[in-house]
């Protein structure tokens, strides 16, 4: 890139300032900033531009050229300069940082929706600021609003399944822009979820469909509205086809606990299909049918739930019910966005439709 002292007379910069020898100009603010933190004024100096300039550019505002963008910015890195995010909310009112407090720690979906939200934010030019509460309890949630308020974030966006945490929230959305992902229905703000009933419901269906007599679950916990809407969507398609439906077998998300469950089926021979709450249970449930030598899919069919990278290359491939996290995440900022440019919050409930992902994990039953 061509230095900004040389290329500031290039972009036609201002002629007050690109008039002084560009090695004295550039000099003088480098030498500041081992004194002092860099300020606009000194890369406008830097650049020869006006400081109005580098406020546009800083803002991505119209209006500059890309010749004298670049040179404001070569200046930018030259000086390590960072703006100075408190003044411009003073001056715009806006901070361009938004929240978001999610729950469920590593697993993966809490975190797919994270990069999710964190990908749409990037793209609509807000840095994203994350609160992760572990266990999720609503009083911790709440906590974690509020030290996000008290940030100056213009919004927040709460990563939501628990079923203790939907009912903390609606007071929390009296006080500034909130919106919720996987959250039951009724809180006062817009709730952007995936159709976890009809995903259950594909799963059992593809099962069914493919002649198994009856489909097994392993849900995950009862205080996550996803495993209770799972449960839901398996329970309806059993009852719709006119077949038994099993009892439950319960898990924590973790593999280990699906092989637990696992366990349990390998010892049970009338057992052909099992739909299991999330990939990574699956992956404990494929093991302990493989130790009690049950073949897979001969014996039993496994479907999970989310396609994890990893469910391609599970032994044999899972079939699995894929979930769109990346739009969740754009549908939960546009809600955000429209909720802080108008100052109404839309109260209703965006549902996005999964997908059934066919690998080899499942195949017809042995007669």
């Amino acid at each position: 890139m061509t230095p900004p002292s040389r290329a500031a007379a290039q972009a036609g910069g201002d002629p007050g300032n690109s008039g002084n020898p560009g090695g004295s100009s550039g000099g003088n603010a480098s030498n500041a900033g081992h004194r002092k933190r860099p300020g606009m004024h000194d890369v406008a100096r830097l650049a020869g531009v006006s400081h109005q300039t580098v406020s546009r550019v800083l803002n991505g505002s119209d209006g500059v050229s890309s010749r004298t963008r670049a040179v404001v910015l070569a200046a930018i890195e030259e000086l390590g300069y960072r703006p100075n995010s408190a003044a411009r909310t003073l001056v715009t009112g806006r901070s361009k940082v938004l929240g978001l407090v999610t729950i469920g720690g590593a697993l993966y979906g809490p975190m797919s929706m994270l990069y999710g939200v964190e990908s749409a934010a990037r793209e609509e030019g807000y840095i994203l600021t994350v609160a992760n509460v572990g266990g999720g309890e609503g009083g911790s949630v709440e906590r974690a609003v509020n030290r996000l308020e008290h940030q100056g974030v213009e919004g927040i966006i709460v990563v939501a399944p628990l079923t203790s945490v939907g009912e903390s929230l609606e007071s929390m959305a009296r006080h500034l822009p909130l919106v919720a992902i996987e959250s039951s229905v009724g809180h006062g703000m817009p709730v952007i979820a995936v159709d976890q009933s009809a995903g259950a419901r594909l799963a059992t269906e593809h099962l069914l469909g493919l002649g198994h007599a009856t489909v097994w679950h392993v849900a995950g916990p009862t205080h996550w509205y996803e495993a209770q809407d799972r449960i839901t969507g398996w329970t309806t398609a059993l009852r719709e086809a006119g077949v038994d439906v099993p009892p439950l077998l319960h898990g924590d998300w973790s593999a280990s606990t699906g092989y637990d469950a696992g366990q349990i089926l390998s010892r049970m021979p009338d057992v052909s299909a099992v739909f299991v709450a999330n990939d990574s249970m699956a992956v404990g449930v494929l093991r302990a049918l493989r130790e009690n030598g049950r073949d897979l899919p001969g014996d039993i069919s496994v479907v999970g739930f989310d396609d994890i990278p990893e469910a391609g290359y599970f032994s044999p491939p899972l079939t699995t019910v894929r979930q769109p996290f990346e739009e969740v995440g754009r549908r939960s900022l546009k809600a955000l966005l429209a909720q802080i440019g108008s100052g109404d919050a839309d109260h209703g409930r965006v549902v996005i439709a999964p997908e059934l992902v066919v690998r080899e994990s499942t195949a017809p039953p042995r007669h």
